[in-house]
């Protein structure tokens, strides 16, 4: 560490705007749209973009993108519903007759690819420049390519060994030929090439060029042509070769939904995540709970703080797991959940001394709602072994008008092949949904199952005060609670907050398939001394040790708006490859 930085990383400051990105080249790109004239939506999918094309192993154009937009002249928060719907041939019943009541890996895991369409809604309807502008930084890495990266080669790495009785990268021939040169394995610093990828970004520009409106209109018809046209001939074409189930009808009918996400207060700050379809409520419970404990005097990441952290999550996931799904499709008693008062009895139930061994019991927060309605019987899950699968990466925006832009991008290539001539596989986030017909999560025809990534954003006094996130699956809200209390608890700048130890509970079903569930795990990075996971062993918890910097615990960032100082105050996370700049 260098001398007189409390930090690895510095705290980036700025007067004007700052990105940051889940890769240096996807800030580079934001930063340059910011530097151009553009705002924070207009940078913000920019680096979406790019990230889509230097994070494959991560992200990708037809995966997944869950936005929040803050429009500073409207004064509104929007979410981008980014997530798309299964194939109307999908069902339990198809699935319990056809492969045994399991969720085979690849193709069939399909859901309407989201990403194309909520980067170019969120560009049409809150950006400012046209689809051409902002893809071109994509287009030249995706055409000319960039230097293979640790992460990115780690994947590679993983599956060197061609197994052609396992579904992998390898697997898949349309996959394997971008990403193994001539069957081998590239090396870091090795550029990858992805022609096909470039040549569907010239597509999209090439249908916004032809056609004759305002600059809106004229990016609805490149969002058509990827849902409508050629592009969507094409992946329907590649699902019915590959056996899946995605008709041309189903991605012509498909489009994602502008909504008032959800929030609440925590102290004065107003706290908004996306709705029920994903997790992110999650985050919003467990502020509820936390705001009625006396974290500060506990001690930042003392014994006492993380398990009453814990033990509040453990509340929050017993929830997500009994009532969260597609709100389009379940009855979601969220006003309930997120009732103050029904924080207060969850609350109650936390033994500050004793750690309950199992996933609790869901509340019932109907007794906090004007409705005569009353819970379904309890889901009961059995611990299953597994590891949960990891991907996602993360975008966040402020620029110099204050407009923000919070974005969680996912699906790389390890979910489903890449479609042949493409260059892009269609989102496997099938893999987030439950065979159980009385879960939340259940497949249905054209209902979406319920996603991990959730981006975040905050305001003090009603304006816009943060923008901020991760990946790192059902870790996301585990890791933004904790930015959130090093910030406003512990008094820490963001890079401070970003960089501080962490840890995660993992006793409740995971959200990918198998559903793994650790009943009683806690996991803590190396940094977190001896002495503090000695004692919460005494407590009951079960400890497990990663390293220093988990990258399984998430890359946060996050942007603090100074409105004392007029700055803007910056962070990324080193335990993967994000980074930062401001002006």
């Amino acid at each position: 560490m260098a001398l007189g930085l409390r930090t690895h990383r510095p705290l980036i400051q700025a007067s004007n705007h700052i990105i940051s990105a889940g890769h240096n080249l996807a800030a580079i790109a934001g930063y340059q749209i910011l530097e151009s004239g553009g705002n924070a939506t207009d940078a913000g999918v920019a680096a979406g973009l790019v990230l889509n094309v230097v994070l494959p192993q991560f992200t990708n154009i037809g995966g997944v993108a869950p936005i929040l937009v803050y429009d500073k002249d409207k004064n509104e928060v929007k979410s981008i519903t980014g997530l798309g719907t299964w194939p109307q041939a999908a069902s339990i019943d198809y699935f319990n007759t056809h492969h045994n009541g399991t969720l085979p890996k690849g193709i069939l895991r399909t859901v309407m690819p989201s990403a194309a369409d909520a980067w170019l809604t969120a560009l049409r309807l809150y950006g400012t420049k046209s689809f051409e502008e902002i893809s071109a930084p994509a287009i030249k890495l995706a055409k000319f390519g960039f230097p293979i990266h640790h992460s990115l080669h780690n994947l590679f790495v993983k599956y060197e060994k061609k197994d052609s009785t396992d579904f992998t990268i390898r697997h898949w021939d349309s996959t394997d030929k971008i990403f193994y040169k001539n069957g081998k394995t590239m090396n870091p610093g090795d550029i990858l090439i992805q022609s096909d990828l470039a040549r569907t970004f010239e597509r999209l520009v090439s249908a916004e060029q032809n056609f004759d409106g305002t600059r809106e209109e004229k990016i609805l018809a490149a969002r058509d042509a990827f849902y409508k046209g050629d592009i969507a001939r094409d992946m329907a074409d590649f699902s019915k070769r590959m056996g899946g189930l995605l008709e041309l009808e189903d991605l012509a009918n498909f489009s994602v939904q502008v909504k008032t996400p959800l929030s609440t207060d925590y102290k004065g700050t107003q706290v908004f995540s996306s709705d029920t379809w994903t997790q992110g409520p999650v985050l919003l419970q467990a502020l509820n709970i936390v705001a009625g404990l006396d974290l500060k005097s506990m001690g930042h990441n003392t014994p006492a703080y993380i398990h009453a952290m814990v033990e509040a999550l453990k509340l929050c996931f017993a929830d997500r797991h009994q009532y969260y799904g597609d709100p389009d499709f379940v009855d979601v008693p969220i006003s309930g959940l997120l009732d103050p008062r029904y924080a207060e009895l969850r609350r109650s139930l936390i033994d500050f001394n004793h750690a309950i061994q199992r996933m609790p019991d869901p509340g019932n927060p109907y007794e906090f709602m004007d409705c005569d309605d009353t819970p379904k019987p309890n889901l009961h899950p059995e611990p299953v072994s597994g590891i949960a699968e990891t991907d996602t990466s993360y975008i966040c925006v402020i620029d110099k008008w204050g407009n923000g832009f919070s974005a969680t991008p996912s699906d790389g290539i390890e979910g489903a092949p890449v479609v042949e001539g493409l260059g892009f596989s269609m989102s496997a986030r099938g893999s987030q949904a439950w065979l159980d017909p009385n879960h939340p999560a259940a497949i249905m025809p054209g209902k979406r199952p319920r996603l991990t990534p959730t981006p975040g954003m905050a305001f003090r006094d009603g304006k816009l005060w943060m923008t901020f996130g991760t990946p790192g699956a059902d870790v996301q809200c585990q890791s933004m609670l904790q930015l959130l209390m090093n910030v406003m608890e512990f008094d820490m700048d963001v890079q401070e907050a970003v960089e501080a130890p962490r840890f995660a509970t993992w006793s409740f079903p995971a959200s990918h398939v198998p559903h793994p569930y650790e009943k009683n795990v806690v996991t803590l990075e190396g940094r977190i001394n001896s002495e503090c996971s000695d004692d919460l062993m005494s407590l009951g918890h079960e400890i497990q040790i990663l390293n220093d910097w988990a990258p399984r615990l998430g890359s946060l960032s996050a942007i603090e708006m100074d409105r004392e100082r007029k700055t803007l105050n910056g962070s990324s996370d080193l335990r993967r490859e994000s980074y930062a700049i401001g002006d």
